[in-house]
């Protein structure tokens, strides 16, 4: 049938193009969330061991799925994966964390997404795309190696964030019959504030498929920032990004120890030394030309006023070796960390 090419025509059949057009975007988008829970093609993803750190990566996704808002820059994804996680397993051994779990993730939208598991692994396990093992280190093969969980494992992604257990480590606790993609991640106990510094291992013989590498980062930008070392690194990440709270927190308190010796009320000295901290870690991430990266001694010298306070606090800070000996503390924390990697206890106590 001959058409009539008038305007109003061409007019319908653009916007009819551009109708279905959305319609497909949208319908793609909300499979990728799992939004529509009938499609089933969002990816399912399960905790073994879901304690405090389980609990923070799980609360940043859901946090994610459950609300609109933007994400910062700092914390997105410019690559975001083809499917997105929409259901969740946690997997504890006490009723007590199972309420812990209920307490602090029930406040999301996407919690009815999520099953709690109690004694059970394997079915989980088989149920999931993703697998984090969450359990203590010295858990780990006995959960690997229960009843029905390689069978479960075979062609999943598990991502490991067990501090001390290289992927070696855990590919062997497996047969060479369960097929699946380990990885190995580091994030820190700020992930509780969605401020962790994430170090996901690579590996040049066996690099992530792009998604894949696209997922890693949409699972851990939920909860702070990641950077990317390659696994002989993982040690040294370990004592900077691990046990670097700790060191920071002993500066903290430092400094307000100071404060309240020189009249400070207490309360008000914690506060103002933790944002003072807060406020110059910023600075140093964002304080730069164009909100790039800033080096922490540009800064400094920035409030080092001739014949001022500050530089004379930093002359004792210098002339007491504070520099070189928390570079030696993160050093000798790398050298712990890569002991109790080895299997051996009590290192600390054989340590000058």
């Amino acid at each position: 049938m001959e058409r009539d090419l008038t305007p109003d025509w061409i007019l319908k059949q653009t916007l009819d193009l551009q109708h279905n057009a959305l319609t497909s975007f949208l319908k793609e988008k909300q499979s990728a969330m799992g939004g529509n829970g009938e499609s089933g093609e969002g990816l399912t993803l399960t905790v073994l061991g879901c304690g405090t750190m389980g609990i923070a990566i799980l609360g940043g996704i859901l946090d994610s799925l459950s609300t609109s808002r933007s994400q910062q820059p700092d914390t997105a994804v410019q690559d975001e994966p083809k499917r997105l996680p929409s259901r969740f397993n946690a997997c504890v051994r006490s009723s007590k964390s199972a309420e812990r779990i209920k307490r602090e993730l029930g406040q999301y939208e996407a919690f009815k997404n999520l099953t709690i598991h109690q004694n059970s692994n394997a079915k989980p396990t088989q149920e999931a795309d993703i697998v984090i093992i969450g359990c203590k280190p010295h858990m780990v093969r006995g959960v690997l190696q229960a009843d029905g969980m390689q069978k479960a494992l075979k062609g999943k992604l598990v991502i490991s964030i067990c501090a001390g257990l290289t992927e070696e480590q855990i590919v062997a606790f497996l047969p060479s019959a369960t097929h699946c993609t380990v990885v190995r991640a580091l994030p820190n106990t700020a992930a509780a504030v969605r401020e962790s510094m994430t170090v996901i291992a690579t590996s040049p013989n066996t690099p992530l498929d792009a998604d894949t590498d696209a997922l890693m980062t949409w699972i851990f930008t939920r909860i702070g920032r990641v950077a990317r070392m390659p696994s002989a690194n993982m040690d040294a990440c370990t004592a900077l990004c691990g046990s670097g709270p700790a060191f920071i927190a002993l500066i903290v308190e430092s400094m307000a120890a100071g404060a309240i010796a020189m009249g400070i009320p207490r309360d008000d000295a914690y506060l103002m030394a933790a944002q003072t901290a807060r406020g110059m870690t910023q600075l140093i991430l964002t304080g730069g030309d164009g909100g790039k990266a800033e080096h922490p001694a540009i800064l400094r010298d920035k409030v080092s006023t001739p014949g001022g306070c500050t530089i004379g606090g930093l002359l004792v800070l210098e002339e007491a070796g504070v520099r070189g000996t928390m570079a030696k503390a993160v050093r000798e924390a790398t050298v712990v960390a890569g002991l109790l990697g080895e299997g051996k206890g009590g290192v600390n106590g054989t340590r000058r």
